[in-house]
């Protein structure tokens, strides 16, 4: 069984040059392949991956040489039968003769299953492909085994003869990754294998194998001409692997961050941080982590290489739970948004930045509407502030609140909740249905951090500022009403930059340029 505390260490030499990074071209004629070929160059791909299995008709000796003598780049050729996740389903000879003729015309790479490996090497045996290289395959669509069982896969993909070994498994759990990670980076597999390997792990929790496999050793990456177009679940675009994740600069030393959510897929944070890594010359790279089970990914990726995590909805509370050490604001909050591992003992340090980003903007828009008058006093002292919300979020902004000097009132769906966090801060507690026809004066605050948080039109007539912790879409219907009420209006975008700031400070131990920012369209 494997143990649940997972150690592992990018090698400090390669077994081979950066990792390439290879298109899939998935077309039903062969004409659209040959422009999705160049498209693949002129975006950046390294090689291409011909899926024969996706053709409507298909003349291999023709097509195939047309492709070959066309390639504007190296072509991998891969016919990928149903019982494999592809789309073929004909005779299983013809298909394999397919594959023959690519090696024959001067194909770069063939993919052959393991299932049908040996069948294949004995077809072709005693003849000579000096150009061709032979990828055997191993898919698994349910799981990701353990390590022993991926190690013995790698033994027996070996043995057929294979110039690459390829295994594509599926995570269940983002902590299934790691044990992939296991057989790229620990000794005792490393050692014994003696080819190229290729090893992802398919589906949303597994994106983080498709990216870290240029930092551990992978051949190759798979990245996408189309986002959603993809020749097995889970794959990045090319333009992410590359322009977001920096694909290109990543390394066995390079530090890894991520943020901790779900969902996560609909985060700005990887091109805001990532941009502002580059920018500054600091080796890291910054993913999402679909993460299920906060505590168990946190064993999970025990390794010094990752060092920082930033954490959203739904595990900011949990995560209090599972930090060694929690900052006394984060403490008081009750919950986490940044994570830091110390590096000289690895315990993982709390913090939390919601609130003094959500903070900092309201408080810039208060200023603003007061000619930008510079005190020490905040502008939110003795101002009635009304935050719809108990969770993580509502909790980092009425402490923030609180701690300027406002008169805080909560309103929640459930008034438990609401009452709780109020006796903690010491505000008032309403239902949301109470704030419908709340007024208790002119000019309040009102800070939504709920993701459907609205109050009737004539209800915001009575504040003077609303903002929202959403930040996608920007301008969310809450704010436009809150506006055309003659409110001052603060996105959640606002919010997001200023927490990020303390984020960044905290990954990188550098300080903030605003120009590190300001370069990036959201």
């Amino acid at each position: 069984m494997d143990s649940p505390n997972v150690f592992f260490t990018a090698p400090s030499v390669r077994r081979n040059n950066a990792t390439l990074i290879c298109s899939p071209v998935i077309a039903e004629s062969v004409e659209k392949m040959k422009i999705d070929m160049h498209k693949a160059k002129a975006e950046g791909a390294d090689l291409i991956e011909i899926r024969l299995d996706s053709l409507n008709t298909f003349d291999p000796f023709q097509d195939i040489n047309a492709l070959i003598q066309q390639r504007p780049l190296p072509l991998l050729f891969t016919y990928r039968p149903k019982w494999e996740g592809g789309m073929y389903d004909g005779e299983e000879n013809k298909r394999l003769d397919a594959l023959r003729v690519a090696m024959e015309l001067g194909a770069d790479y063939v993919d052959v299953e393991l299932q049908v490996a040996h069948q294949f090497y004995d077809s072709v045996r005693g003849k000579t492909y000096n150009r061709t290289r032979v990828i055997v395959s191993s898919h698994n669509f349910k799981l990701t085994p353990s390590t022993e069982d991926l190690s013995n896969l790698v033994a027996r993909i070996q043995a057929t003869g294979a110039d690459i070994v390829k295994i594509a498994t599926t995570a269940l759990d983002i902590a299934d990754v790691t044990r992939m990670f296991q057989i790229m980076t620990h000794s005792q597999y490393w050692s014994n294998l003696r080819v190229p390997f290729i090893g992802l792990v398919m589906g949303d929790r597994g994106l983080i194998s498709r990216i870290l496999c240029a930092k551990f050793g992978g051949y190759l990456t798979f990245g996408t001409l189309e986002s959603g177009v993809v020749s097995a679940p889970g794959q990045p675009s090319l333009k992410d692997l590359l322009y977001l994740y920096n694909l290109r600069l990543l390394a066995p030393d390079t530090k890894v961050c991520g943020l901790i959510g779900k969902p996560v897929s609909q985060s700005k944070s990887p091109m805001l941080l990532n941009e502002a890594f580059k920018s500054v010359g600091f080796n890291g790279v910054y993913i999402i982590l679909l993460v299920d089970d906060i505590a168990n990914f946190l064993r999970a990726y025990s390794s010094t290489d990752f060092v920082g995590f930033s954490v959203t909805l739904p595990h900011k509370e949990m995560a209090v739970k599972c930090c060694d050490e929690v900052d006394p604001v984060a403490k008081s909050i009750g919950a986490v948004n940044c994570i830091i591992r110390r590096p000289t003992d690895g315990k993982l340090i709390g913090y939390n930045t919601d609130y003094v980003g959500a903070i900092s903007a309201i408080e810039d828009a208060l200023l603003g509407k007061h000619n930008g008058s510079s005190t020490t006093v905040s502008p939110l002292a003795g101002k009635l502030f009304v935050v719809i919300g108990a969770g993580g979020a509502g909790k980092a902004v009425a402490y923030g609140a609180k701690k300027k000097g406002a008169r805080v009132v909560i309103a929640n769906r459930t008034y438990d909740r609401a009452r709780e966090l109020a006796d903690e801060i010491g505000g008032e507690a309403l239902t949301l249905a109470d704030l419908d026809n709340y007024h208790s004066e002119d000019g309040m605050i009102l800070a939504n951090t709920t993701s459907i948080g609205m109050l009737p039109k004539h209800a915001l007539k009575h504040y003077s500022l609303v903002f929202d912790a959403v930040y996608t879409p920007k301008m969310t219907r809450l704010l436009k009403e809150a506006e055309e009420a003659g409110a001052t209006i603060v996105t959640g975008f606002e919010m997001f930059i200023g927490q990020a700031y303390g984020q960044f400070e905290n990954f990188t131990g550098l300080p903030v340029l605003l120009t590190e920012y300001g370069n990036y369209e959201y």
